[in-house]
């Protein structure tokens, strides 16, 4: 079962950059279409943005700021976060683009400020 540990959270003001990072465990992680997703207080869990064999997808209000990329030989992805709205507010984890999914991990919060 692959692991997944996501990083690079934190607090910033509305306008501001965070570039998230998630590690994963094995291999088999470089193999998969990978993705991030988001969860605000009191809401599901929504798709954020995937990556597969290069191509990427990301839902409509987070594109032209975010940008997914991933390192094959480090089995790791990111997403780079910039023009941060308040309404991006949640905690964000990395996982498989389709089911069945990995464990989830522990996310990384995300705050953005008014």
């Amino acid at each position: 079962q692959v692991q997944l540990v996501e990083s690079g959270g934190g607090l910033v003001q509305a306008g501001g950059s965070l570039r998230l990072s998630c590690a994963a465990s094995e291999y088999s992680f470089s193999l998969n279409s990978v993705g991030w997703f988001r969860q605000a207080p009191g809401k599901q869990r929504e798709f954020v943005a995937s990556i597969t064999s290069g191509i990427t997808d990301y839902r409509d209000s987070v594109k032209g700021r975010f940008t997914i990329s991933r390192d094959n030989a480090k089995n790791a992805v990111y997403l780079q976060m910039n023009s941060l709205k308040p309404e991006d507010t949640a905690v964000y984890y990395c996982n498989k683009r389709w089911e069945p999914r990995w464990s989830w991990g522990q996310g990384t919060q995300v705050t953005v400020s008014s």
